[in-house]
């Protein structure tokens, strides 16, 4: 029997270069972004990217590809469950 949570999801792949370029595939959303802190939501989760410098250079939401430019330090996933629900603010759903 066929998987139908899979049916419709595009598959995400993140791609470094010498921690200064990065390509991301399979991404839903760009939640916010500013020079140290890039938030999206993608297939696999929430995923967080924390540098220096960040800038979002290329965004297709149609495609589902992200480029972003800067000093990466770190990526960070957590799980979709949980975000949207009503009345919590943004960081109390990020940290659930």
């Amino acid at each position: 029997m066929e998987d139908l949570n899979h049916v419709n999801k595009r598959p995400h792949k993140l791609m470094l270069t010498d921690r200064r370029t990065c390509t991301i595939s399979g991404v839903n959303d760009v939640l916010s972004f500013d020079v140290n802190e890039i938030l999206l939501e993608t297939e696999q989760g929430m995923l967080m990217i924390r540098g220096t410098q960040l800038h979002v250079s290329r965004l297709s939401l149609d495609k589902g590809e992200v480029d972003v430019d800067g000093r990466i330090d770190s990526f960070t996933y957590s799980e979709n469950a949980g975000y949207g629900a009503k009345g919590e603010s943004f960081i109390a759903r990020l940290f659930k």
